[in-house]
């Protein structure tokens, strides 16, 4: 007989689901916006395609490489604190059972019943009671930089594939109105897909990208236009 319920938390996806979404919005809204400026500016269809295939490329190992070093630095800084906090703990005990009961007594316990947790926990896992209440630690929803990176460059691939491989199939007359409807399309679902998994208003992550995704591929078809006609 169960005696308790399961309770899902999105927040443990926080890591990957972030530099997923991030990858797959930067894919679309990047390569689609580069296609459709140099679109504006010529109807070469080689053209178009290397420009979209070295926008495609660079743009993953730029995504990979942010998230690495992003989270490699977050890593460190974290460990840094273990490793102060490790330390602190061993050579003054007592002003760390003191520091953790101001705590709990700022959350809203009275002085004994704080002193009393406190004095708890730092018998059971000091180094964690610390890193979680002390610092706000608690290593959920962080994301490895290897997995961050991985995530992101595959992401960014994927999104930012379609528009190309659109821009290559669609004819010249076409071709900026049918990238930026897909781009647009594409975005849409990212953002409904990453408001969905992440817990948030499907409508509002789903209006913020399409905004920003319409933006950008407006200034790059105007900026592609104007050289066009000047050369």
């Amino acid at each position: 007989m169960r005696t308790h319920h399961v309770e899902r938390h999105r927040y443990a996806r926080i890591g990957w689901l972030r530099a997923a979404v991030l990858g797959a919005n930067d894919g679309i809204v990047s390569v689609a916006s580069i296609l459709i400026g140099v679109a504006a500016a010529t109807s070469s269809r080689n053209q178009i395609a290397v420009a979209g295939a070295a926008a495609l490329a660079a743009g993953a190992m730029a995504m990979a490489v942010g998230e690495f070093v992003s989270v490699s630095s977050q890593r460190d800084t974290e460990r840094a604190d273990v490793a102060r906090e490790r330390r602190e703990i061993l050579m003054n005990p007592d002003v760390e059972l003191t520091e953790l009961q101001e705590i709990y007594q700022q959350r809203g316990l009275d002085e004994a019943l704080a002193r009393q947790v406190a004095a708890r926990l730092m018998e059971a896992d000091p180094l964690g009671a610390h890193l979680r209440d002390e610092l706000g630690m608690t290593g959920a929803g962080v994301a490895t930089p290897l997995q961050a990176a991985l995530s992101s460059a595959l992401s960014f691939s994927t999104g930012g594939a379609l528009p190309l491989a659109a821009a290559i199939v669609t004819p010249s007359a076409a071709r900026v109105p049918v990238v930026a409807g897909l781009a647009l399309a594409l975005l849409a679902g990212t953002g409904a897909l990453g408001g969905r998994f992440g817990g948030a208003p499907v409508r509002r992550a789903t209006l913020r990208v399409l905004v920003g995704g319409a933006v950008a591929m407006l200034i790059t078809w105007a900026i592609g236009t104007l050289v066009g006609a000047a050369i």
